[in-house]
């Protein structure tokens, strides 16, 4: 039609009837109004099938925002995307509301991850990735993404993994990672996160409970770049609880490389318990890691182990560590831990750790507890 202006447009109209229907159907397109006034797709989808999450996560383009409808979803092939957002435009994954989705990969075929992400710019949230054959969740050569209140549990590898060169700025917060065993290498591989063969500056994690794993709470393998590790916990891993008579579990709690590379992670104001080796060590990473007011209880080896290396340890507290409070080569720097000279050892408040396996708050933060905390300002984790 002619315009007052002089110029001409076309403009499209939908029926109610198929308005409703396109709002409410299949893959739960929502619609809005372009700026001409004509109706087109939402970047908004919301799914509430197997089959329409499959086909949101293929079809995901920067701005694509999937909301989850709460159940259990069980995709027969992994849930891949290469597809990139944007700092401005974002491609977020996450659940509707405050509502409980499971993604599990039981009817994947042997050897499948559970959800590959090969992009950068995404947010997943609010979600649970279980009972993969392989990997839960694997991000590789992300920059900016956003990883949060995110659970990855029983799957037959590691449960999340960060990998691949130009891996940057990624934030990990409050995730939940346990019960993840690799059969077939008989628990030698299946840690609770993972950040491995790599690189890229500014990767940072925090808020986790990485336990229960069959190998190592968290693993930083051969990857070259700093990470920062804060505010986490991770206990109860390298046990077989699989009845594996073969089982290979290493059971460290905080792994902080190996592989030949040289780096120098920093780790904070976190805590290992009940792992059966170490509860921090360098595994032959000869980088200057810096420890500082870490608290490793009750694991079965040393508490901290740094028997090659540069790291600086300061204001870290260990307790009951069977293998000894540390093991420390002579580059490694210790100052102002419990087991230097003149450095009293506070009092635990409490051992019993009942409340660290309790709910987290509201906005997925850690519970609250007095387990391992002193009320020290001087050495340990602060447990929260």
């Amino acid at each position: 039609m002619r315009l007052s202006t002089g110029r001409h447009r076309r403009t499209r109209t939908l029926s109610i009837a198929a308005s409703v229907a396109v709002a409410s159907g299949a893959g739960g397109v929502y619609l809005g109004l372009t700026d001409d006034g004509a109706r087109a797709a939402s970047p908004t989808v919301t799914v509430s099938t197997t089959a329409q999450l499959e086909s949101a996560v293929k079809s995901a383009t920067a701005g694509t925002v999937i909301k989850v409808r709460g159940g259990t979803y069980h995709p027969t092939a992994t849930l891949k995307s290469t597809a990139s957002g944007t700092p401005a435009h974002r491609i977020v994954l996450q659940a509707y509301g405050g509502e409980k989705v499971r993604i599990d990969g039981s009817k994947l075929p042997a050897g499948s991850w559970l959800a590959a992400i090969h992009g950068s710019y995404w947010t997943v949230q609010n979600l649970t990735f279980q009972k993969s054959p392989a990997q839960g969740l694997v991000v590789t050569s992300s920059t900016g993404g956003v990883f949060k209140n995110l659970v990855t549990a029983d799957n037959g590898d590691s449960g999340f993994t960060l990998r691949g060169d130009n891996t940057v700025n990624n934030l990990v917060q409050n995730l939940d990672s346990h019960g993840n065993y690799d059969a077939a290498g008989h628990g030698q591989n299946a840690d609770g996160i993972a950040v491995k063969f790599g690189s890229g500056t500014g990767n940072r994690i925090t808020g986790a409970r990485l336990y229960d794993n069959s190998d190592d709470g968290l693993d930083l393998w051969q990857f070259s770049t700093p990470v920062t590790v804060e505010r986490s916990w991770a206990f109860g891993n390298g046990e077989n609880r699989w009845s594996d008579p073969a089982f290979e579990g290493n059971g460290n709690g905080f792994k902080l490389g190996g592989g030949g590379v040289a780096v120098a992670h920093v780790v904070r104001s976190n805590a290992a318990w009940d792992n059966t080796l170490n509860g921090f060590t360098e595994n032959s990473n000869t980088g200057a890691v810096v420890l500082h007011r870490n608290t490793a209880y009750a694991n079965a080896e040393a508490g901290f182990y740094f028997a090659t290396g540069k790291a600086r340890l300061a204001r870290n507290l260990a307790v009951g560590n069977k293998g000894g409070l540390s093991k420390l080569g002579p580059s490694t720097v210790s100052t102002a831990n419990n087991w230097d000279s003149g450095v009293a050892t506070p009092a635990l408040r409490s051992t019993d750790t009942t409340t660290a396996y309790g709910a987290r708050e509201p906005d997925g933060s850690l519970p609250a507890t007095t387990f391992l905390t002193t009320g020290s300002t001087a050495v340990g984790s602060p447990m929260d």
